[in-house]
């Protein structure tokens, strides 16, 4: 059966509105533009994102239901607690995001990611400008753990996270969630629900909620410094 999307604009970073996304493939909403800041930035802004394969042309998504998680209710398992009392891990935030951005990729096969090079440099562009944060997780001076993504006013648009030793991007989420509420936080977009976000406590809301509600807060101000670089430190651990 033939697909008909809209193709986008080469010039202008308009987007279709998302409520015209495809119900199958879930959320298909247009092709084509380019990954430049200011386009990646209204996309973000209107709840849809780029997700594609290398080969492929640029393909925007706005996925009904929304897999989120809301900060202020994360709560880690009591044996992930003790795990990370005796691990001896340490969390930073913005410490390496452009390494954070290329293991996400380096850690899936070739098959696998949707981190395409371009996908990379333009996130990594988006860190430089001060769109795109990460948190980091490391073993002495090895990273083990992360994740990354973009911050639309007071909501979090997570892309992508990674682990190269037990319960790291567990880890990293926990103490964000923490460290994001704390600063004013409240919202965590993760795009689509899979079993590993439902099993960390992700729930799913419909679209026109998870909208308005981008729409309310995405030119809300967190509490300055949210995003300095610092080490995370767990809060009752």
């Amino acid at each position: 059966m033939a697909i008909y999307l809209p193709e986008l604009d080469p010039v202008n970073t308009q987007f279709p509105v998302a409520e015209t996304a495809l119900d199958d493939p879930n959320g298909l909403l247009a092709f084509g533009g380019d990954l430049r800041p200011e386009r990646l930035l209204s996309a973000y802004r209107q709840g849809i994102f780029p997700w594609y394969s290398e080969g492929e042309p640029i393909l925007w998504w706005s996925p009904a239901p929304r897999a989120v998680f809301l900060p202020d209710k994360f709560r880690p398992s009591k044996s992930l607690r003790k795990f990370f009392r005796k691990s001896g891990y340490q969390v930073t935030l913005n410490k390496a995001c452009h390494d954070v951005i290329r293991l996400c990729a380096d850690s899936r096969g070739p098959e696998e990611t949707w981190i395409t090079a371009d996908m990379m440099q333009a996130y990594q562009l988006m860190h430089n400008l001060g769109y795109c944060h990460s948190v980091e997780v490391w073993q002495d001076d090895t990273l083990i753990g992360g994740l990354y993504g973009v911050q639309v006013g007071t909501v979090f648009c997570g892309e992508s996270m990674f682990s190269l030793a037990d319960n790291a991007s567990k880890i990293a989420l926990w103490l964000f969630c923490q460290h994001f509420h704390a600063h004013g936080g409240t919202l965590i977009d993760c795009q689509i629900m899979n079993d590993h976000l439902a099993s960390l406590g992700a729930v799913e809301i419909e679209r026109s909620p998870f909208m308005q509600f981008l729409q309310q807060q995405r030119d809300a101000i967190l509490e300055e410094g949210c995003y300095h670089p610092r080490e995370l430190q767990s809060v009752n651990s």
